[in-house]
């Protein structure tokens, strides 16, 4: 037909046609679309012209400019259905790119395969993936591949600085935080061959870095085999972060375990000890303060369709797509497998009393049982699938809804007492009020219904755009909660109002309940994801883990655990109480300031209230200084720790003999005081001030010295470690360093705004500073600029180094702090503040860090190895001891902490 069509423009329209079916392959829009264009040409084909004429109107009229001249839209559908999901984006478009390389891939019918096929771009040929046809390879080329994976891979500037360098260029390799994001960023992904070589690469080279480190410090045959552990510690700590942002915290959490306990293996003689210390500490800090998941209950070998908790929250109950149902121990052993249903199990749930459990399957029918598996009754009146089932508050009454539309009322004895008809679809939720006088129902059709126990229908509401999967009270029973495959969860009053609409889910949201204290409602979606909001609708935590759809949500009697299943053949338990921080309250205004004592039991804070508080580790308050008149902006202890500097914004500095219980006011500032510091002897002190003048004083009070040089305000000042020079920050934007004389020896310049803070490393060789800019810098002490550090999103407040000389920590107007290692690498994020970090103290023995911040708090974040340990394996106690999937080496990991 198609060839009879074009006679009227060829001499020979079979030769025409089989240059249009070259092109097209027969895909039936283009041959029509291409044939349509040979018909309305200006230009007759004649005899020998074919193949010429067909391959210029191809060109001019489809592929070049193809985007303008896609009318009706084809070919950007085509793109469209490749790139709408970022990550199965770059599995696509590398499996094409193997296509357009090779010429064609095995076809096996893998989900990415068949993804691709169903794009229309690629078809299956004599067992062989192949593009579908000229056209579409032409337009969707080898360069525009390359360009869309470059356009979705977050280190696209490197990667092509590396090929350009023919693969030898080692400087544009990725190394460790952008690293750890470019490899959490390449899970679950199928890259490009290239992409597997630069990420290769740049773990080698990475690696290959902390080898050079450890080697470094070898001494001897036995250190070397430290050493080796010490790096295996570090490796398994890098993967515990990339795990972490991967959002995999229980396995980062495990992971940096298993790095710690080697870590604790180690000779505490080896020198390579305190460079592996940073990487698992780090690793262990944020995995300890940042996981949820506390446990992991794995058997049923299936999708996981239901949880629930019994009342005393001992237990937990789960169905499976396989039909059963199974019994386990809070602490996740698996007590019985209950079998009897012929079909999916899609719900379960405890009776009020904790002895009796009921199921509603697929076979249409629901069961009871006892907590051994015996069944005791079958309840048989449902013509269609029973998708859920729930205890009336007294536990004498069972609710069930149904593909059939309807909700039947049981006794317990299986007696059928009423039918409740109204749904004009499927019933795939209904439970009982808490004082169990009303029904609510929610069905397919996006509606929900209230009825009275006698099978009147009190209400309908509606408002939701899809079928409701889910619908239960908020336990005082003023408040219905709904869950519904539109990606929504919405809040109603009784009358049918809407109170709230949580959006936050990327896709369907199979679950939503409310804690038994009423105060949080948690969701569980398609997604892979759950959902913690609080009453007002403000979404308050995303809880990730789950490598599949998340089907069932339920919270422990206590409020404190959640329980999820879904269909990746996991329960997980999350634990809402996560482990807190110390966190020092009892300041009226911001704390500008934070200070250890050289024995680093005392931490000083001084704030905006004009009072300086002394703090012991536990927290508690020890003393409270007042004698300020207005705020204070710092604080410091002298070396020996009998004596407390503070610098005020009356222009004073005051001096606290903490023995003596007495004070002393120094007076020479025409401005107020940004900065104090003790030298090493503890003789001397320095103020900075506002009026551009540093100032040094003897204990006695005595001025000793004014440095003069800075064209504005100095924020901070800082002894070197053998006393013998001082460095000053200033509003300037420059560093200067001092001798004691009042001499100027060098002047940094290289901030673009005030610098705020400067700080000696340790051995006194390296000078670190912060500033408005942003940014952080490290200094020889001859001023060349060794490092620019970028990372804060905001104004850098403070810089402190670690008492072992290994990281320094950096505080930022981004209210949070991180840890950096000398090469300039970033360690880690510490997130706990609500406002500005205002300044930060490393305890003498560097495993604690203090924080002050504009939130009116002190944060103490801890970074004791042993202590992380213990706090570690006690979250993870169970899993390790009752997950059958651990392996026997895993099981003792925690054993023997030390």
């Amino acid at each position: 037909a198609l060839a009879q069509g074009l006679a009227q423009k060829a001499d020979n329209p079979w030769d025409v046609l089989r240059e249009v079916l070259g092109w097209t392959g027969g895909q039936p829009f283009l041959t029509q679309k291409l044939c349509k264009l040979v018909l309305t040409s200006p230009f007759p084909i004649t005899a020998g012209s074919e193949a010429e004429l067909s391959e210029q109107l191809v060109r001019s009229r489809i592929i070049e400019n193809w985007e303008s001249q896609d009318e009706p839209e084809h070919l950007r559908t085509i793109r469209d259905r490749i790139l709408v999901n970022e990550k199965r984006a770059s599995r696509l478009l590398g499996l094409y790119q193997q296509i357009l390389q090779q010429g064609g891939v095995s076809a096996n019918d893998t989900s990415e395969q068949m993804e691709l096929r169903l794009t229309g771009l690629v078809v299956k040929q004599q067992g062989q993936l192949r593009v579908a046809n000229r056209i579409y390879q032409n337009i969707f080329n080898a360069d525009s591949v390359e360009k869309e994976l470059a356009s979705l891979r977050p280190y696209s500037e490197n990667f092509n600085a590396w090929l350009a360098s023919n693969c030898k260029d080692e400087s544009r390799l990725l190394r460790g935080q952008a690293l750890q994001e470019a490899l959490a960023w390449a899970v679950a992904k199928s890259l490009s061959d290239r992409d597997y070589q630069f990420l290769a690469a740049s773990q080698e080279l990475d690696k290959r870095e902390v080898q050079r480190i450890l080697e470094a410090q070898k001494e001897a045959s036995r250190i070397l085999a430290q050493a080796n552990q010490a790096l295996e510690a570090v490796l398994k700590s890098a993967s515990s972060k990339a795990l972490f942002l991967a959002g995999q915290e229980f396995e980062a959490l495990v992971e940096a375990v298993r790095a710690g306990k080697q870590l604790q293996a180690l000779d505490k003689s080896v020198r390579v000890k305190a460079n592996a210390q940073v990487q698992v500490m780090t690793a262990l800090h944020q995995a300890v303060y940042g996981v949820k998941e506390r446990n992991r209950l794995e058997g049923h070998g299936c999708k996981v369709t239901s949880v629930s908790f019994s009342s005393d929250g001992k237990m937990i109950a789960s169905a499976g797509e396989d039909g059963t149902i199974k019994l386990w121990s809070l602490e996740g052993r698996e007590l019985h497998t209950f079998r009897g249903h012929r079909r999916q199990v899609n719900r379960v749930s405890f009776s009020p009393d904790g002895k009796t459990i009921a199921s509603a399957s697929y076979d249409c029918t629901i069961k009871l049982w006892t907590l051994e598996g015996r069944e005791l009754q079958t309840l048989q009146g449902h013509s269609s699938l029973v998708f859920s089932v729930s205890f009336s508050p007294d536990g004498q009454t069972l609710a069930s809804g149904s593909w059939d539309n309807t909700v039947k009322l049981w006794s317990l004895k299986g007696k059928e007492l009423q039918t409740l008809l109204g749904h004009s679809q499927a019933v795939t939720s209904a439970t009982f009020s808490p004082d169990g006088q009303v029904l609510v129902s929610g069905g397919g059709e996006g509606t929900i219904k209230l009825w009275s126990l006698d099978g009147r229908e009190l209400r309908t509401i509606q408002g939701h755009s899809q079928a409701i999967a889910d619908v239960s009270f908020r336990p005082d029973g003023e408040t219905i909660v709904s869950a519904s495959l539109d990606g929504t969860i919405k809040l109603w009053s009784l009358d049918g109002k809407e109170r709230q609409t949580l959006q936050g889910h990327h896709r369907e949201v199979m679950s939503a309940s409310f804690s038994p204290d009423g105060t949080t409602i948690a969701s569980a979606s398609k997604d892979s994801t759950i959902k913690l909001w609080n009453l007002d609708g403000t979404e308050r935590q995303t809880l990730h883990g789950h490598r599949s759809e998340v089907i069932s949500i339920c919270f422990s009697s206590d409020s404190k655990t959640i329980a999820s299943g879904s269909w990746d053949s996991t329960i997980k338990l999350w634990n809402l109480n996560s482990k807190e921080r110390q966190i020092l309250q009892g300041h009226r205004g911001w704390v500008n300031s934070v200070s250890f004592s050289p024995d680093g039991q005392t931490i000083a804070s001084a704030s905006e209230d004009g009072t300086i508080k002394l703090w012991s580790l536990d927290g508690k308050e020890q003393q409270t200084l007042q004698e300020h008149s207005s705020r204070i902006n710092s604080i410091t202890f002298s070396p020996d720790g009998k004596i407390i500097a503070s610098g005020n914004w009356d222009n004073t500095i005051k001096l606290w003999n903490l023995d003596e219980r007495e004070q002393r006011t120094l007076q020479g500032h025409s401005s107020r005081i940004n900065s104090v510091s003790f030298s090493p002897d503890g003789q001397t002190l320095a103020s900075a001030s506002e009026d551009g003048t540093i100032k040094l004083w003897n204990l006695e009070g005595l001025e000793l010295q004014t440095f003069q040089g800075h064209s504005s305000w100095i924020n901070s000042i800082s002894f070197s470690p053998d006393g013998q020079t001082l460095a000053s920050a200033s509003g300037d934007g420059s560093i200067k360093l001092w001798s004691l004389e009042g001499r100027s020896l060098h002047i940094f310049q290289g901030h673009n705004h005030v610098v705020n803070s400067v700080s000696f490393s340790p051995n006194g060789q390296t000078l670190a500073s912060a500033s408005g800019d942003g940014n952080i810098k490290l200094w020889s002490l001859e001023g060349r600029e060794l490092q620019t550090l970028h990372g804060h999103h905001a104004e850098v407040s403070s810089i402190s180094f670690s008492p072992d000389g290994q990281t320094f920590a950096s505080g930022s107007y981004d209210n949070t702090i991180k840890l950096w290692s000398l090469e300039g690498r970033e360690l880690q994020t510490l997130k706990g503040h609500r406002a500005e970090v205002s300044g930060i103290s490393f305890s003498s023995d560097g495993q604690i860090l203090a924080s002050a911040s504009t939130d009116g708090t002190v944060i103490l974040w801890n970074f004791n190895l042993d202590s992380l340990m213990e706090l570690g394996c006690s979250w993870v106690h169970d899993y390790l001891k009752n997950n059958p999937n651990v392996s026997q080496s895993d099981r003792r990991l925690c054993d023997r902490s030390r």
